[in-house]
């Protein structure tokens, strides 16, 4: 008996597997630049471990940015429809997240950065646990600066972060050139096969323990 249990939930957890998805966001005015050309590195990895992946592209569309208006608070969707709302429950459903934008002025896409802002405000599911990570792109600098301001989405979302062997960043100005960096594609392999892992690893905690227990939350504002 114990043994036909065990072999039902190995199989249960293998259907899980097969179930897993990461979304690609391109945060580049540019579709097929070097933007891509890193994002697709990663999905190459992605399929050898069974993980599907949906590539969208938010980098050349007219995406404004929140305005506060707060009716997201009770209609559980952004005021603007736009591709925001389209891509909110795609977002609900994946187990990762992979964002990627090429360095303008040491900082994100402005058009990325307004898609990320209202994504994030505006959905209100638990994202606790799926996992996140950014990939950024530069002629030369600016880089750290940029990978830091993305993954600080992650953070404030109970976020697990993939890390790489360095950190996830390819070097490219002119179209093509971020093909010419090897050791920048070795990092998105490498961050690819390591954000494989953490997802089945966080697919099997999650079915033997459950997710993490939530304090009521506590919010203070610092006024004197």
């Amino acid at each position: 008996m114990f043994s036909l249990e065990i072999h039902a939930f190995l199989s249960y957890l293998c259907e899980k597997l097969l179930e897993m998805k990461v979304l690609l966001i391109n945060g580049s005015p540019r579709a097929n630049g070097n933007t891509a050309i890193a994002l697709h590195e990663t999905e190459k990895v992605f399929a050898e471990n069974g993980i599907e992946t949906e590539y969208i592209q938010v980098g050349n569309l007219p995406i404004r940015g929140c305005v506060a208006c707060g009716s997201c608070a009770t209609t559980g969707k952004c005021t603007f429809d736009d591709i925001v709302n389209e891509v909110a429950p795609k977002f609900a459903e994946c187990d990762g997240i992979v964002v990627g934008s090429p360095v303008y002025y040491a900082s994100a896409n402005a058009t990325l950065v307004a898609f990320l802002d209202r994504l994030f405000y505006s959905t209100n599911f638990d994202k606790t646990m799926k996992v996140g990570a950014s990939v950024v792109v530069a002629r030369r600098g600016g880089l750290s600066s940029t990978f830091d301001e993305l993954n600080k989405y992650f953070t404030i979302a109970g976020m697990p972060i993939a890390s790489s062997q360095y950190w996830n960043s390819v070097h490219g100005r002119l179209p093509g050139e971020a093909e010419k960096d090897a050791e920048g594609l070795q990092t998105m392999r490498t961050l690819a096969k390591n954000m494989s892992f953490l997802i089945k690893s966080i697919a099997l905690g999650k079915e033997k323990y459950g997710l993490p227990e939530k304090e009521e939350r506590v919010a203070t504002n610092f006024l004197k």
